[in-house]
């Protein structure tokens, strides 16, 4: 039987074993008390019987913990039958006493023992332990679930940054650092003087902007306006995005607004910047997905807190985008969105004055012509030109100058308009022979053709995916563009690839982007503008395609013929360039005027 009991104790799980030995050890820990046992008296009582000479022997026994030491005594006395006594006293006492005892003639032994406290301790703490590693191992997947839905969850409606940007962090940023937009400045002065003196604008009945709509470009200053802005306010200034509202959790993006509009009001006046408000306002439709219902959600509860029962009085919110085609109707419409400003393209006085900005703090030679690089930047956004100047500055420690010179921020700007140059990458002659002719027959189209481009820079060294280009420049910045500037730009795009057929009797692939852009411009013209023979009527659903395939043919070949009528009429000019890229690779205006 006892056998048997032996091995069925091997047979059993391994779950079971612990638990076995776990109940032997709390058996074993309440069987084996390592603390003394006997009968209790104080230190006083115990040394009377220390004068009393009864006391023929003693023991003490230290117990330690992480607080302090604790002294057992245990004494064997003569009178009532040998009773064991045992008192327990703090390391300081305990240690005077034994050494007193120590000199008692009548004491014939003592002894001292040390238990063995951290064993039993452990010992102690093993079934407790044991016991919460299997719960916390059961529980284990319970507390991971909370942990995800505390964080991910609980926590979604929290905007992940805080949002205010308080008169105590105050921008070191104003609207001196902002070049350009003179007009919208204007407008951003006076909403800051309604905030600063609300008084003088409501004595008259005026009341504050509800919100105002930067519309615009990438890279044209918006987002710089409303730095300005909470710069110079003096009021507190919100600055959020809107892809901040925006989560696979249903419900999360109102509820950020609300704690976003909540905050807010503690604070009034103040103002709320939502940046990339697209991604939150985009028109709503009757497509049903789990996405489109949180947006729906998060851009009903922004039309509420601007102009509904809870509309928020004396909070003002600019709004920044350049996808003004995808915002909901009602969130454009008076009342939420006042003021709409369209932050466009900077012409070439805004473009002078935004470089001399950004290079304030640079180290720049005085005799630099800010205008002519403003001509030579036509079409580039206040982003773009700062990041000229910093190209400049590169280029200026590459090439070991102290000083940035007009040879860095030329250089720069072909950088930034055509990626950096491949001098390593060499032609054969045909090929470079080839490339000289076909920025040579844009050349030509811009000295001959009346309203087309004038050439700056002609260059037939490779950068980023061209082997050569012309920088070309309006005569003249208009608003808006005519149907013969149209054409001329047709003209002048097809001049490289006219020169190269009259001259190799071939074309090459170079000519792939100049043709994209022509189409570009003649199919604009036919079904945008109505400057063809279709008349002036705009393409619909109902139009016929094929019609309009062949207005643009229509236009792209007589703009073809008139550029190779152009070429042909000035063959010797075409050459006298061409030669000379040859020789030179880069020619600017006064070199090409030269040749005219």
């Amino acid at each position: 039987m006892i056998k048997n009991i032996f091995f069925n104790i091997f047979k059993i799980t391994k779950k079971k074993k612990i638990l076995f030995f776990l109940i032997l050890l709390f058996i074993f820990n309440n069987i084996y008390q390592w603390t003394p046992k006997g009968k209790e008296i104080s230190s006083t009582k115990m040394e009377e019987k220390f004068n009393s000479q009864l006391i023929r022997k003693f023991k003490y026994i230290m117990r330690k913990n992480s607080i302090t030491n604790l002294y057992y005594f245990l004494l064997e006395a003569e009178d009532l039958n040998n009773t064991f006594f045992q008192t327990q006293m703090l390391e300081p006492n305990a240690l005077n006493i034994i050494n007193k005892f120590k000199t008692y003639p009548n004491i014939k032994e003592y002894e001292y023992k040390t238990d063995f406290y951290y064993l039993f301790l452990l010992i102690n703490k093993i079934p407790i332990l044991s016991l919460f590693f299997i719960l916390f191992k059961s529980l284990s997947p319970i507390i991971f679930t909370f942990y995800i839905l505390n964080n991910f969850l609980l926590q979604s409606g929290k905007l992940k940054n805080n949002p205010l940007i308080s008169n105590k962090q105050k921008l070191k940023f104003n609207f001196k650092d902002v070049a350009g937009n003179e007009e919208e400045k204007e407008e951003m002065k006076e909403l800051i003087d309604f905030l600063k003196n609300p008084l003088k604008y409501s004595s008259i009945g005026a009341s504050i902007p509800k919100g105002i709509l930067l519309e615009g470009p990438p890279g044209t200053g918006k987002t710089l306006l409303a730095k300005a802005l909470a710069g110079e306010s003096g009021v507190p200034f919100y600055a959020v995005s809107g892809s901040e509202f925006v989560e696979i959790y249903i419900g999360t993006g109102a509820s950020r607004l609300r704690k976003l509009f909540k905050e807010a009001k503690k604070n009034i006046p103040c103002v709320i910047f939502i940046d990339e408000i697209d991604i939150l306002g985009k028109k709503r439709g009757n497509y049903i997905s789990n996405s489109s219902s949180e947006r729906d959600q998060t851009l009903n509860q922004l039309l509420t807190e601007m102009d509904g029962f809870t509309s928020s009085h004396g909070i003002i919110i600019i709004g920044a985008t350049n996808r003004i085609d995808m915002l909901d109707p009602a969130l454009l419409r008076p009342g939420r969105f006042d003021r709409k400003f369209k932050i466009g393209l900077p012409d070439v006085k805004a473009r002078e004055a935004i470089l001399k900005v950004h290079v304030r703090n640079k180290k720049i030679i005085p005799n630099i012509d800010f205008y002519q690089l403003a001509k030579k930047t036509s079409g580039m956004s206040g982003a773009q030109l700062e990041v000229i100047v910093n190209e400049a500055s590169i280029l200026t420690i590459r090439n070991k100058k102290e000083f940035i010179t007009m040879i860095e921020l030329e250089e720069a700007i072909d950088r930034v308009l055509m990626g950096p140059s491949k001098k390593s990458i060499k032609y054969d002659e045909e090929e470079r022979k080839m490339v000289a002719y076909h920025e040579s027959g844009h050349a030509v189209i811009g000295l001959k053709l009346k309203n087309a481009p004038k050439v700056q820079k002609i260059n037939i060294i490779p950068r980023g995916s061209i082997g050569g280009y012309n920088l070309m420049i309006p005569d003249k910045e208009t608003l808006f563009s005519s149907k013969k500037r149209m054409l001329a730009n047709i003209i002048s795009y097809l001049g490289g690839i006219v020169a190269e057929e009259l001259v190799f009797d071939d074309i090459s692939s170079g000519s792939s982007e100049d043709l994209r852009k022509a189409n570009e411009i003649s199919k604009f013209m036919v079904i945008k503008y109505g400057m063809s023979s279709l008349g002036v009527i705009q393409n619909t659903e109902f139009s016929d395609a094929k019609i309009i395939d062949e207005e643009i043919k229509k236009i792209i070949n007589e703009c073809y013929q008139e550029a190779k009528k152009i070429i042909i009429d000035n063959k010797i000019l075409l050459n006298k360039i061409a030669n000379l890229l040859l020789k030179k690779e880069t020619i600017n205006k006064e070199e090409l005027d030269k040749l005219f």
